[in-house]
């Protein structure tokens, strides 16, 4: 694993993240158990950066996380999010409002364990709230060692723009990072939010580097969908299924899986994206690490455009 400035400041994280979102999930997620052996092969490959939410689970991977995290909480770089309503009875349980944000904090602070969050992303814009009022809150939350740094996730690029100028006017911790979804299916952060991160010099998490498992091999391997998959294969449209074909059959080229080569690509188009890598059982994440390698592979045909794709793709 080889380890990346978080954005304009001095701390180290790795090159790719790891999403808790499936730690604690009933029916298709990772038990308590899975998690403990999901988080032990992430950190002996060298990953150091957990993304977790106030709502994954219902408020469980936040939980079960600082379980695992006992002891040695300061090994890793932890990081999660508010603004997703906490109670649907209760009009400010969401937002990125001053009051979510503190009683949000709070709240995942106990339940992770830890006295401080290493990252705390604005999860959605919230159009209600002025973005001076997020920034000051965050920049309040870091003045008293609640958090370290903050991050934007899911907003337009001229909102991240907005936000990070008045913190620098003003005199507020800018943000750090942002993220997004980014992969081979979604590009859409390569038309404003990618360009505006890197004159920024901030890092993008990119979220759903698989396309929710379309470019997983789930769909394109001989044996067909694994049981417990959450996608219809009748709701693939006619893209998704040429897209995945064509990361098949790279995939096959170079000796890798689906999943290695669409993780590769994602990392391969700038130096500012960092992949979060989700899973539900330790042999997933086994696979999905393997993109390191073949990232940095003499093979791989990817540095400038995407393995073999039709055109308009």
């Amino acid at each position: 694993m080889r380890y990346r400035l978080l954005g304009r400041t001095g701390l180290r994280v790795s090159e790719v993240f790891l999403g808790a979102m499936t730690f604690g999930e009933e029916q298709i997620g990772a038990s308590p158990q899975e998690a403990r052996r999901i988080l032990e092969l992430y950190g002996e490959a060298g990953g150091n950066v957990i993304d977790t939410a106030n709502f994954y689970s219902g408020g469980r991977s936040e939980t079960i996380l600082g379980e695992l995290l006992a002891g040695r909480r300061d090994r890793f770089v932890v990081a999660s999010k508010y603004a997703v309503s906490r109670d649907g009875g209760d009009p400010n349980a969401a937002g990125s409002h001053r009051k979510n944000l503190t009683l949000s904090l709070e709240a995942g602070l106990r339940r992770l364990g830890t006295d401080y969050l290493d990252l705390y992303w604005v999860h959605l814009w919230d159009r209600h709230t002025p973005v001076e009022e997020t920034m000051r809150a965050l920049d309040d939350a870091v003045r008293a060692g609640k958090i370290l740094y903050v991050g934007m996730s899911d907003a337009p690029a001229w909102v991240i723009a907005h936000a990070n100028t008045l913190a620098e006017w003003r005199g507020w911790t800018p943000l750090a990072a942002i993220q997004a979804p980014y992969s081979l299916l979604n590009r859409d952060i390569e038309r404003e939010l990618l360009p505006m991160a890197q004159t920024f010099g901030l890092t993008v998490a990119a979220w759903g580097p698989l396309a929710h498992g379309v470019l997983s091999g789930t769909f394109t391997s001989s044996t067909g969908p694994r049981q417990g998959t959450r996608i219809n294969p009748r709701s693939l449209g006619a893209r998704d299924r040429t897209v995945a074909q064509a990361v098949q059959e790279a995939a096959d080229d170079l000796g890798a899986s689906s999943a290695q080569v669409a993780i590769a690509w994602t990392r391969a188009r700038s130096q500012a994206v960092h992949p979060i890598l989700g899973a539900r059982t330790a042999e997933q994440l086994k696979d999905t690490l393997g993109a390191l390698g073949c990232s940095r592979g003499a093979a791989c045909p990817w540095d400038t455009g995407p393995p073999h794709l039709p055109s308009g793709q």
